[in-house]
């Protein structure tokens, strides 16, 4: 199969017209369309118009030289990253030949012309060109893909929640109907994977929201931190009875913030600590509300995060420490935590010290309305 090359544009200024036949000659051919002007205003008609290439200016013209024109197709954002090639049948002039690449020429050329030598200077630009347009378009479809994944990802998220709220339903029944204790051990690791799953799709959910709608939204007021800071930390002693999350709740508490979305970074950061964090360690969550304009989240846990996870580690479907053949999640929680925060006008960051510690430590102003 035969592949075209694409089309490009090529634009000639020089007030002689034979000058013009002349270039067309040399540079025209299938996928070259010659544009051509003889003054500088005709030019700049053209160049409102046309995406060009490469510009071949005449340097001595009547009332706009080359120079001139340079400086106004540099002075425009439409044709600032345009080549500019000078053509001048004038004697070679340090001089000039300065001015010309202050005007931001990329190459003199003095007439008479060398036919080879045109032709092959003008074929690196139309390449360059080229690719310039194949690329540009590769990102236009990349990021139409993108999107369409994401709002398949939204989608599915949404679509899957009422068959799993159904399945929910049923197992807690079974778990509390039945007499039987092998039954309701099994709807009890069903309601753990469903819930776990449900956590997953949320997850899904928050990444779209994050992604096509700017953010993920946060419904701000009056709040304490509280309640739902020790209702994550008792649901995660319930799963993990056998860890030690240790809690500790020091000064103010309360702010203008979105306290289910900061009970969510608390939990994820718990989950991280618990996934990644030593075995046989211990989880501290500490609240410090100590401070007028801030309060400060720190959950620390045993054990250290290699050096080259660090900078990708808030970044989604990265997961940290994520280890094949592992059922780990989606390596979305860290990538949340960030954009909460981020909304919430606070910040975070993680030390991972050769002592085997590793300590998340989340900033949010305590009032997040205000810009």
């Amino acid at each position: 199969m035969i592949r075209m090359l694409q089309r490009v544009k090529c634009l000639l200024v020089d007030d002689h017209e034979e000058n013009l036949l002349a270039l067309s000659a040399l540079l025209r051919r299938d996928d070259v369309e010659v544009l051509t002007a003889r003054s500088g205003s005709e030019a700049l008609e053209l160049l409102l118009v046309h995406d060009v290439a490469l510009a071949l200016l005449d340097v001595q013209m009547p009332k706009m030289d080359g120079f001139e024109l340079a400086e106004l197709m540099r002075g425009s954002e439409r044709t600032r990253e345009v080549p500019i090639i000078f053509v001048t049948a004038a004697a070679r002039d340090q001089q000039r030949l300065f001015k010309g690449y202050e005007s931001g020429a990329v190459d003199f050329l003095y007439k008479p012309i060398e036919p080879h030598i045109i032709e092959n200077k003008a074929d690196v630009f139309f390449r360059l060109h080229r690719q310039k347009l194949q690329l540009a378009q590769q990102l236009r479809e990349q990021t139409e893909t993108l999107r369409l994944n994401e709002m398949f990802t939204a989608v599915l998220g949404h679509d899957l929640r009422n068959p799993l709220s159904a399945i929910l339903m049923a197992a807690h029944m079974v778990q509390q109907q039945s007499a039987d204790e092998t039954v309701r051990g099994t709807a009890k690791r069903i309601l753990m994977s469903g819930r776990r799953m449900a956590r997953m799709i949320d997850d899904m959910l928050d990444l779209a929201r994050a992604r096509l709608a700017g953010g993920i939204p946060l419904k701000a007021s009056h709040s304490d931190l509280t309640e739902p800071v020790q209702r994550v930390v008792r649901e995660y002693e319930t799963a993990f009875p056998e860890r030690r999350i240790e809690l500790q709740l020091e000064g103010d508490l309360t702010g203008e913030w979105d306290a289910e979305r900061l009970a969510q970074v608390v939990s994820n950061l718990i989950g991280n600590a618990l996934q990644h964090g030593a075995a046989d360690g211990f989880v501290q969550v500490r609240l410090d509300g100590s401070q007028a304009e801030d309060v400060v989240l720190s959950v620390v846990n045993a054990g250290s995060i290699p050096t080259h996870v660090l900078p990708h580690l808030f970044e989604p479907f990265q997961g940290g420490q994520r280890e094949p053949g592992q059922n780990q999640g989606l390596g979305l929680g860290l990538y949340i935590v960030q954009q909460i925060v981020q909304t919430h006008r606070g910040s975070v960051d993680v030390q991972s010290e050769e002592t085997d510690r590793t300590v998340f430590r989340v900033k949010v102003p305590r009032d997040a309305t205000t810009p």
